[in-house]
């Protein structure tokens, strides 16, 4: 594509620029901190799509872009390439998670139990109108039960491999420091899983719950039943140089595990950087459809992935907003050229002889 340069508009730009941040108003740590402990939902998904887990940085990229997703996104994405890269943690198991909401839709009793944590899959979904009156909308405190659910929760693959439902697959023993790093290095294709579940974890909730969607309406071979859904968090370890083992603190992470009858069960997985339910569900539904044999182009992994991209694809979208105008010209003056160069139909040569006047 071909642009020409815009000239003598810098002006313009500033001030459209301006007009843009006048309409979002000042911004200052109170609103950054409304924003990270009134919309915690919205944060989570900011993070996990920018690959950046900092609840204060995405709160702020959410203020700045006046609540645009793929803008806060990518002021975050921005930030972190200017971070170094300090060390890589230790890897963790599903039990090592402190879970804070567990569930199954495929088992009633699982070891370890269901727990609903906090959710909104069982209310009634209404405007609280009277709060536009002034009247202040105060939750209902949360009755203590008198047993607290552990703290940690075994692992419901783990035990459904252990009655033999599900194969056990060879021990993964890449180390750490040879997992492939999405944010450093290109996604090729066919993608390793590793790559795959990273690209699956940043993706776009929209575009990954859109192709999941098509997936789970018939355009592929997967009907999910959840397996395990959890949201948790999990503890960063890291190992000091002189080797001790220490915590620097937790994240919250949500991961979901679906299965699909085959000719056994076979399961799929997402998971991602805060708590983000719908798109590790659709997500992991397209990581098992997209390794069945010839899978649909909803569910095909090249298809999904480069779609689901948010920084690539929202850019070359609103790129389509700057000049174009010498392509453009361009096609205009071959489109003039072909109809020029066009023989006449009949029917136009005789519409043109009824226009000549008559002798």
């Amino acid at each position: 594509m071909a642009y020409v340069a815009t000239r003598g508009g810098e002006h313009a730009i500033e001030q459209s620029e301006r007009l843009y941040r006048e309409e979002l108003g000042p911004i200052d740590a109170g609103r950054v901190a409304a924003i990270r402990d009134s919309m915690p939902y919205l944060v989570d998904r900011v993070m996990g799509e920018a690959s950046l887990y900092e609840r204060d940085l995405a709160a702020l990229a959410l203020a700045q872009s006046g609540g645009d997703l793929y803008e806060a996104v990518l002021l975050l994405r921005a930030y972190r390439t200017t971070q170094p890269r300090l060390a890589i943690a230790e890897p963790l198991q599903q039990h090592d998670l402190f879970t804070v909401r567990r569930i199954s839709a495929a088992f009633k009793d699982i070891p370890g139990g269901q727990i609903l944590g906090p959710t909104l899959d069982y209310s009634h979904r209404m405007l609280k109108l009277e709060v536009l009156g002034g009247e202040a909308a105060v939750p209902e405190p949360v009755e203590i039960a008198a047993t607290a659910a552990p703290e940690k929760q075994p692992s419901l693959t783990d035990w459904q491999k252990a009655q033999g439902l599900i194969a056990d697959p060879a021990a993964d023993t890449t180390a750490p420091d040879d997992i492939p790093d999405l944010t450093r290095e290109p996604l090729l294709f066919p993608a390793s899983r590793a790559h795959k579940l990273q690209s699956l974890a940043r993706a776009d909730t929209g575009g990954v719950l859109a192709l999941g969607y098509a997936t789970m309406r018939g355009y592929g071979a997967v009907h999910p039943t959840i397996n395990e859904l959890r949201l948790a968090e999990a503890p960063v370890r890291m190992r000091h140089p002189r080797g001790t083992l220490f915590s620097a603190g937790r994240v919250r992470v949500s991961q979901a595990e679906i299965i699909s009858k085959g000719d056994g069960l076979d399961l799929g997985f997402c998971a991602t950087f805060g708590w983000n339910e719908v798109k590790t569900i659709a997500g992991a539904s397209l990581d098992l459809a997209s390794r069945l044999p010839k899978p649909h182009p909803a569910s095909n992994e090249e298809f999904v992935l480069y779609h689901t991209e948010p920084v690539e694809s929202s850019g070359f979208c609103i790129h389509f907003k700057l000049p174009h105008y010498v392509t453009f010209q361009s096609s205009l003056d071959a489109l003039r050229d072909a109809k020029a160069k066009k023989p006449q139909t009949r029917a136009e040569k005789l519409t043109e002889a009824l226009k000549e006047p008559a002798e």
